[in-house]
């Protein structure tokens, strides 16, 4: 491997994380500015729930055709177009002067991200040799943790000093560094497979990711009714198991779901998703309490909120020799209980705790977490060849954001279950107390698949390191 060659592997996961970091930034950073974002519209802040649902919409509906699309016409193409594409979006949604321009802005956006991400990690997946994917999945993860830590306080701060607008602005130097970067450091690629575009199992997956996500999202805000939420539950599922169906006799499904035979790619796409719950899950929980319950500002729960991302930074260098040291099973099973514990131990915020105390369970929190997502993401790829990956980025990327979607809804059904037992419509501490203690429950669950880990597994990923 030549000079330029090194460089250009050692750069390219903070490229694809660069990608990353906005997209996760982008999606947390616009709930805070929501009611700021109404008034100056005109419109009701229920209403303006929309601009959020039509970005996971689209995410959701175009993300099993990134794998396609990069083989089709090359990956590198791809992800330059989906960067561009995301930051002249954001652009429109600054620029907009109405709900319906915002939500088309939006939803091309979403369009944008659902390629943007999974095809970086696809590039990602095929120029880093493996021995290096756990220091390269290290430097992935700390977007994915950061995004929604940083989020709230981001917003916070821009609706408070400057004006809604910024909040996608903000996108447009990150979006032009990560353009230039791709042009210096990512060599051109070209297509690997001109296999037809599955259009019955796309619009299968689409309505069925359409549906989950649109139910999931919805059960997190109250917007919709039970039984209109029912109905689109049932309506996913059914799409979903036609689409198995159709997958299993289509020459080229757009979901290739003979990857789950593959032991380490499905433990890592089921043990890791279930720890994903609480991705999306703990910053809704942790604005409710500091703010509805404690009374702080947006700006100061999201400042304490952000602790979390210390312990994430700290453990990018310390997990790669924790993994290789322990082996990927005991790692992930000892730290899916860590990890469930410390999301359990947030249920014990009192307004009397000192905010010293919050800020260490937090950091200690994002610690364990880091370490767990690590982990997780690079064993995910562990035992695929390089064909396989494409289509193995596409199945991951949509089982995480279902993920994420279904974390925030049970946190949401957990929070209205507690408050229908105690028989009051106000939400009070130990609402969300019990909420954090089942998301700490199901992170812990987690370990149950891990343990079907064999101790040699993800050893692909340790053993040239260790001859080193």
């Amino acid at each position: 491997m030549s000079p330029q060659e090194r460089r250009a592997v050692r750069i390219i996961p903070y490229i694809v994380g660069c990608a990353l970091f906005m997209q996760m930034l982008d999606s947390t950073v616009v709930a805070t500015a929501l009611p700021t974002m109404a008034q100056s519209l005109d419109t009701s802040v229920i209403r303006m729930n929309i601009i959020i649902t039509s970005y996971l919409l689209a995410v959701a509906v175009f993300v099993p055709v990134s794998g396609w699309a990069a083989d089709r016409f090359g990956a590198r193409k791809v992800f330059l177009a989906a960067i561009l594409l995301f930051t002249v979006s954001s652009v429109a949604c600054a620029l907009s002067q109405s709900l319906p321009q915002l939500v088309l802005a939006r939803i091309v956006q979403g369009m944008a991200g659902a390629m943007m991400v999974p095809v970086g990690r696809i590039i990602l997946l095929r120029r880093v040799p493996k021995d290096q994917l756990l220091g390269a999945m290290a430097v992935l993860t700390l977007p994915a943790l950061m995004g929604p830590i940083i989020g709230p306080p981001v917003g916070g701060f821009l609706v408070t000093y400057a004006t809604w607008h910024w909040i996608f602005l903000i996108n447009v130097p990150v979006g032009a560094l990560g353009i230039l970067l791709v042009l210096k450091y990512i060599r051109e690629d070209y297509p690997t497979e001109r296999t037809p575009l599955d259009w019955l199992g796309f619009i299968l997956s689409a309505v069925c990711l359409a549906a989950l996500v649109t139910s999931f999202e919805n059960a997190g805000h109250g917007t919709l009714s039970w039984p209109t939420l029912g109905w689109l539950t049932l309506a996913g599922i059914l799409a979903g198991l036609w689409y198995i169906w159709h997958a299993r006799r289509a020459a080229y499904p757009i979901i290739d779901l003979s990857l789950l035979r593959t032991k380490t790619f499905a433990i890592s796409v089921l043990g890791g998703n279930l720890c994903r719950f609480s991705l999306g899950a703990s910053p809704f929980l942790l604005a409710i309490l500091l703010q509805t319950s404690f009374g702080m500002s947006a700006l100061a729960a999201g400042l304490i909120t952000f602790t979390g991302a210390i312990g994430a930074l700290v453990m990018k260098l310390a997990a790669p020799p924790i993994i290789r040291r322990y082996g990927f099973r005991r790692v992930l099973i000892a730290n899916a209980w860590l990890t469930g514990f410390f999301i359990a131990l947030c249920a014990l915020f009192q307004a009397s705790t000192p905010l010293w105390l919050m800020a260490a369970v937090l950091t200690a929190g994002g610690f364990f977490r880091s370490l767990q997502f690590t982990a997780v993401n690079a064993l995910t790829y562990a035992d695929l060849d390089s064909q396989a990956m494409s289509r193995a980025s596409s199945f991951a990327a949509m089982a995480q954001q279902l993920a994420i979607s279904l974390g925030v809804a049970c946190a949401a059904v957990t929070l209205n279950i507690s408050m229908a037992l105690r028989a009051s419509d106000t939400l009070t501490t130990q609402d969300v107390m019990w909420a954090f203690l089942v998301l700490g429950v199901i992170t812990a669950a987690s370990s149950v698949s891990f343990a079907r880990l064999s101790s040699n597994d993800g050893q692909a990923l340790q053993e040239k390191q260790a001859r080193r």
